[in-house]
């Protein structure tokens, strides 16, 4: 692996208006393409990327565009369901979106005549992440500021509802146990709930606050990782609920962590968006710097490829990707 601590983007899509989120879809849906999603200021844009890293016949990066789903407001939040196939026939795209009015949206679409969405109505304050049921898909887990985590069922009715102790900034679902769900709030403490008992039954802390970001790792589920204050910070549950590791990273605070989806040691983080421009950097847990730098316009939003070593972040009528080597 190439210690380049700065390395220059290496592709972008441009887009027609300001990217406030962008997300990968993290499951299979039967292509060889990969589906990515991004919301501007007031529609969902839907695509496909295929690259060089992972086709030769590719020259660089081909994206394309395959539906755009007006959204009539501000988009903050995208998930992406695991019931999203391209091989099907017809094709299903399915995913849900959080707004600047409170409200998540549900977008199913053939990708020809069937687009439809549904509005599922109960935040009272600013939603900040949301996360489908990972094997069938048949629900939702949203967090709020209004310090609350609930889960929706796909008409809408609230099946569960956890009553936090300060505003949900993340949520994630365990890839393989369907009842385990790790919420975190901007207090700094990351909890594990179990939604048949409706109960925590674990619960870490950062001793650092604003948290402001959580992740589950998905290829050690044993492993969490979070941004708070300007630091990263990541545990092994088994071992203590006090971080094992954290490094300061960002000069002013960071936003976002995530994990990469090929390797359990590689991980990303943001730091604040409003500036001229936005840090990314990309951490291996086994060098001291991270090892890769990059740089965005204001950029927003943080997401990786399902099999690349390879991120994304939006910003400004453009999204950036980066790619590293495990």
């Amino acid at each position: 692996m190439k210690q380049d601590s700065t390395r220059n983007i290496a592709y972008t899509v441009d887009c027609e208006d300001y990217v406030h989120v962008v997300k990968f879809n993290p499951f299979d849906s039967g292509d060889a393409c990969s589906l990515i999603a991004y919301g501007g200021n007031n529609y969902v844009v839907i695509g496909t990327c295929r690259f060089q890293e992972e086709d030769a016949e590719v020259e660089g990066m081909q994206y394309k565009t395959l539906r755009t789903f007006h959204h009539g407001i501000r988009v903050d939040a995208i998930a992406w369901s695991p019931e999203t196939r391209l091989d099907a026939i017809p094709p299903q795209i399915r995913f849900c979106t959080a707004a600047s009015d409170r409200k998540l949206r549900l977008f199913t679409s053939d990708l020809q005549d069937k687009n439809e969405f549904k509005t599922f109505d109960g935040h009272s304050d600013y939603i900040n992440d949301l996360v489908f049921a990972p094997n069938e898909g048949q629900e939702v887990a949203s967090v709020s500021d209004d310090h609350t985590c609930r889960v929706w069922d796909l008409e809408g009715n609230e099946k569960a509802h956890f009553v936090l102790r300060s505003p949900g900034m993340s949520v994630c679902w365990h890839p393989e146990e369907a009842f385990k769900l790790m919420v975190a709030e901007k207090n700094g403490t990351i909890r594990f709930y179990d939604l048949i008992t409706q109960q925590a039954i674990l619960s870490l802390e950062c001793e650092h606050t604003p948290l402001m970001s959580a992740d589950w790792c998905l290829k050690n589920t044993l492993k969490i990782g979070a941004v708070a204050g300007s630091d990263w910070l990541i545990w092994d549950i088994t071992r203590s609920s006090y971080p094992q590791d954290k490094r300061p990273v960002h000069v002013d605070r960071a936003r976002l962590f995530r994990w990469s989806r090929v390797n359990e040691n590689l991980f990303a983080t943001t730091g604040y968006p409003g500036k001229t421009t936005t840090q990314l950097l990309v951490h291996h847990l086994g060098h001291p710097q991270p090892i890769l730098t990059g740089t965005a316009a204001v950029g927003s939003g943080l997401t990786w490829h399902r099999t690349l070593p390879l991120c994304a972040v939006g910003g400004d009528h453009k999204i950036f990707f980066w790619v590293t080597e495990m």
